[in-house]
């Protein structure tokens, strides 16, 4: 079954947007793909991973923005989310340009 956005669960929506998070400065590294497939399954991760390839950075903002709407996250799910959100972006040891402007975005959709 292919799932598109409109029906991921909070998990997928989250390999998602780890997903995004890792292309951020443009290069998805091994330890980041590394960490996100520990959060999850590998078939889930093969089925999100190759709709996010599909997907351009607008188009999988705008899925997330529609996702977060539709599931009820409580604050600690948020508070978590942002958690492995900011993990995922200290895996190179840098806050890039890029990885900051994702996370002013994130905020404004996200939290």
């Amino acid at each position: 079954m292919n799932k598109s956005s409109k029906d991921w669960t909070k998990h997928e929506l989250k390999i998602y947007l780890l997903l995004l998070c890792a292309q951020a400065d443009s290069v998805q590294t091994q330890d980041e793909l590394a960490l996100i497939k520990r959060k999850t399954n590998s078939d889930t991760f093969a089925v999100i991973h190759q709709e996010f390839n599909m997907d351009d950075e607008d188009t999988s903002i705008e899925k997330i923005e529609k996702s977060i709407a539709k599931l009820d996250f409580s604050q600690m799910e948020l508070a978590e989310l942002k958690k492995e959100i900011h993990e995922l972006f200290q895996m190179d040891k840098k806050f890039s340009a890029a990885e900051r402007y994702l996370d002013k975005i994130l905020d404004n959709i996200v939290y």
